[in-house]
């Protein structure tokens, strides 16, 4: 017989609370159709009423399985996050943020997203017409500045990781960060 030493037990798995049958079964369904961004619809039909969906979701995101992006939109962190900790790319988050319209990523970020800055911004600066205001979402700062739909038509569509996100064009950038110059 081989004596094989004890494996140590990893802390952070230990911390993931335990799930219960209904949450498991619509995690499953969630991840089988690789639905991590969500909504309420999405998972209506599992619930009998409104108040069983949402002490559903409460539990969900007191045990850290899923993150409230907006007032009717979710992200499920996926299994395989051993220790409850995921990332997701910002860009992919703020497009999810926005249900994919009515606004872009701008500011420094656009910049730095084009390489005309070596600045890394803190925050992801996310126009739209909507909302303002700051969030953090999966320790990344947002903020939300208010725009114009006529600059809203000027973003460019692009993808990461086949996912698309709506950014300023490059030319449009360079005219910002030249106004910039002079109020430094």
């Amino acid at each position: 017989m081989l004596n094989l030493p004890k494996m140590k037990e990893d802390k952070k798995i230990n911390r993931i609370k335990s799930l219960s049958q209904k949450e498991v079964e619509v995690i499953a369904w969630l991840e089988s159709y690789e639905k991590y961004f969500f909504s309420i619809k999405d998972i209506e039909s599992f619930f009998k009423n409104i108040k069983q969906r949402y002490n559903f979701t409460q539990k969900l995101l007191t045990k850290k399985r899923i993150i409230k992006l907006s007032k009717n939109k979710y992200y499920l962190v996926p299994i395989k996050a051993r220790g409850g900790g995921w990332a997701e790319d910002p860009f992919v988050i703020a497009d999810e943020v926005m249900n994919g319209k009515n606004y872009f990523i701008g500011g420094w970020t656009a910049a730095n997203y084009y390489k005309l800055t070596d600045q890394i911004p803190f925050w992801i600066e996310v126009y739209t017409t909507k909302r303002q205001g700051r969030k953090k979402i999966f320790n990344t700062g947002f903020i939300f500045r208010r725009t114009t739909e006529n600059k809203i038509k000027k973003a460019i569509i692009r993808k990461i990781n086949k996912h698309p996100f709506r950014i300023m064009n490059k030319r449009e950038i360079k005219k910002w960060m030249k106004l910039r110059e002079f109020l430094v």
